[in-house]
């Protein structure tokens, strides 16, 4: 079995970012860049069906500048056997992305599972797993939180509103993008790390793929951080004191009343 798992190299939670200085997208010196947290999912997910099945392999597949090889080693730590590292701009979009996936994988000789988290951390539009399924002409289950599988046939867990859930069953190929709840992803150990340093990343140029930049659709013009929140107020006084300087406030300040 051939499982394949698509990962993006995100900015980590914690980073405080900045806006480059034509407002065309974020200033990238000085980030600590991580695995996007919905993508280990897609990871741990792949790596304990590779333990259940004899013979099967692990390839994972990040698109983006050289930094993403960082990433990718990461997910070999973790355990899987293969990496592939697609080379693609920093300002590419869902469409580009997604695109340049699914002509690495239309490349590989057998795609059985594909894993994706639901959403990147960084730009959450959800987009790039149903894209790459439509260009594989392969269905595609997202926001699975739980996964049975039978043979060739996987019945899936997945989160819908109202704090429902719902059971989709399909038969393999498919593309899957795993939401928290699908398991919890293991630690790379010392000797996985030093041994996923010396493991061979192969490269992929769009140009063997068929891609360009009139690929992308969505390019950014002007993008802004959004305004400092404003220092709240305290009001002192017993309960009666307040209550009215709330109001008044809220009616000659805020003028919401």
């Amino acid at each position: 079995m051939n499982l394949y798992v698509c990962i993006k190299q995100v900015p980590d939670t914690e980073t405080k970012i900045k806006v480059n200085g034509d407002g065309s997208g974020i200033d990238t010196a000085g980030i600590k860049w991580i695995m996007s947290s919905y993508d280990e999912f897609g990871v741990e997910e792949a790596l304990r069906l590779k333990e259940k099945t004899p013979g099967a392999t692990v390839t994972v597949v990040s698109a983006g500048p050289d930094r993403v090889i960082e990433t990718l080693r990461t997910a070999l730590a973790m355990g899987a056997d293969n990496a592939i590292h697609v080379e693609l701009p920093e300002t590419a979009d869902s469409a580009m992305t997604a695109k340049a996936i699914a002509g690495t994988l239309k490349k590989e000789a057998k795609v059985d599972l594909v894993f994706f988290g639901k959403e990147a951390l960084d730009v959450g539009a959800s987009q790039v797993p149903q894209l790459v399924a439509a260009h594989l002409g392969i269905p595609a289950v997202t926001v699975v939180c739980g996964i049975e599988y039978s043979g060739s046939t996987l019945k899936c867990k997945r989160e819908i509103e109202g704090g429902s859930f719902e059971m989709v069953e399909v038969a393999a190929p498919v593309v899957i993008a795993g939401s928290k709840g699908l398991n919890e992803p293991r630690y790379a150990t010392l000797p996985n790390i030093m041994k996923a340093k010396k493991k061979e990343v192969k490269a992929v140029k769009l140009a063997d793929i068929g891609v360009s930049t009139s690929d992308q659709r969505i390019k950014m013009k002007n993008l802004q951080l959004p305004p400092p929140k404003q220092a709240g107020k305290k009001i002192d006084g017993d309960a009666g004191a307040q209550a009215h300087q709330l109001a008044q406030a809220l009616h000659n300040e805020a003028k919401v009343i």
